[in-house]
């Protein structure tokens, strides 16, 4: 099905919103038009013409003539609410809000199917890299051990600074300055952004949903001074890197958590607002891709791609989700950690499997081993609390739980 003729409903002219309408009047191929831009603060200047601006949801959702439905506001539910009905009106969608897909993969699915329409959001997860498609399309056939990177610029940012000797707070606060940060930043550097772009990609990889609420996210709000002198003193650096990955024949599981990472990695010279994705397939080895991971042209380019995308005919088949193999979800995973404390009682909360070192000073301590992934879902909250810093410390991943006190 080909859609001619593509005219725009867009919903929100933040950042994104801005980009997109700057590539798409300023691109020399593809054209399309944006018939109506519906926003909620009329007291806000915005640089259009006033006949496009329109606080009115209906006047896109109840045109006949709007074909496409670009969502782009920062609300979730609000976005669910805009997305389902415009797909049940038989528009086709592109959104870029990865919480509100995350949370409704599967209705959002059965609603692409029912209504034969499109549901496109390449922009969701990591800007300008087109890693959804080449999941979809380049991975379809084949059996995936790996996907793991750096999906979030914001943290990615702050981490080069960290490892560049700021301190956290202060690189913090010059993201802020710099706009790459919100003035709550909790989103990014709790690892919460990271993780509803992860559930979106295990269901490309692997064909699977995941409740967002089943999946750890460790972020870098508890890094303290010691932990980058560590990381300096080995050669690594700190990456916030989400982890999706096949554990034996018949189970992955998926997490979001701060990684050393040494020069021989991927992911060391990817820094600032950067994305970098690595795809490890069962038989094509290991895939790279890098890109700017955050800023309005970046991701509005990504939402123009998706947008162009529409005038052939394209969505999404779904392939390994359809396909339903005998896959399934875990938390009960060995991961391999460095854990640094600041009251010696904080440690007598954990069981490991195996301890690799021990360091203990008057004022911190820290302890590397093997540890159960079920153990950090259930503490962390405590983890935040204490402002205890978890970091990966390596690929490694096992299924053996028997574990032993220290």
């Amino acid at each position: 099905m080909v859609v001619s003729n593509l005219k725009i409903g867009l919903f929100g002219f933040g950042c994104v919103g801005r980009g997109l309408y700057h590539v798409l009047n300023n691109n020399t191929g593809f054209k399309a038009s944006i018939e109506s831009i519906v926003v909620k603060d009329p007291s806000k200047s915005r640089n259009l013409a006033q006949e496009l601006i329109s606080y009115d949801r209906r006047n896109i959702l109840d045109r006949d003539d709007i074909t496409v439905v670009v969502e782009l506001i920062d609300d979730a539910d609000e976005a669910f609410e805009i997305v389902s009905e415009a797909m049940r009106k038989g528009k086709h969608v592109v959104t870029a809000n990865k919480k509100m897909l995350a949370e409704h993969l599967s209705e959002l699915i059965e609603l692409q199917q029912s209504y034969n329409v499109s549901l496109l959001y390449e922009a969701a997860a990591c800007g300008s890299i087109p890693i959804i498609r080449t999941l979809e399309e380049y991975f379809d056939n084949e059996d995936l051990k790996r996907v793991s990177g750096i999906f979030n610029g914001t943290t990615n940012y702050v981490l080069s600074r960290v490892n560049g000797n700021y301190s956290y707070s202060n690189a913090l606060q010059q993201a802020q300055e710099l706009g790459f940060a919100e003035s709550d930043p909790t989103n990014d550097v709790e690892g919460f952004d990271p993780k509803f772009k992860a559930v979106i990609l295990t269901l490309h990889a692997f064909g699977k949903i995941v409740r967002p609420e089943d999946i750890l996210n460790l972020g870098i709000t508890t890094l303290q001074e010691e932990d980058s002198r560590y990381a300096a003193e080995k050669g690594y650096k700190i990456k916030l890197m989400p982890v999706i990955e096949r554990v034996g024949h018949n189970r992955f599981t998926v997490f979001i958590a701060p990684r050393f990472v040494d020069t021989g990695n991927q992911l060391y010279n990817v820094d600032h607002e950067y994305n970098g994705v690595i795809v490890e397939g069962l038989f094509s080895g290991e895939q790279f891709l890098q890109g700017r991971g955050a800023g309005s042209l970046p991701t509005g380019s990504a939402v123009l791609s998706d947008i162009s995308a529409l005038s052939c005919g394209y969505r999404y088949v779904f392939k390994k989700y359809l396909q339903c193999k005998d896959l399934e979800y875990t938390d009960d995973v060995l991961v391999e950690i460095y854990l640094r404390y600041n009251i010696d009682t904080d440690i007598s909360h954990f069981q490991w499997n195996k301890v690799e070192e021990k360091y203990q000073s008057s004022r911190y301590g820290y302890t590397i081993g093997s540890i159960n992934l079920s153990q950090l879902i259930h503490h962390r909250q405590y983890i935040l609390e204490h402002k205890i810093f978890v970091c990966m410390i390596s690929d490694n991943l096992s299924q053996n739980t028997n574990q032993i006190n220290i």
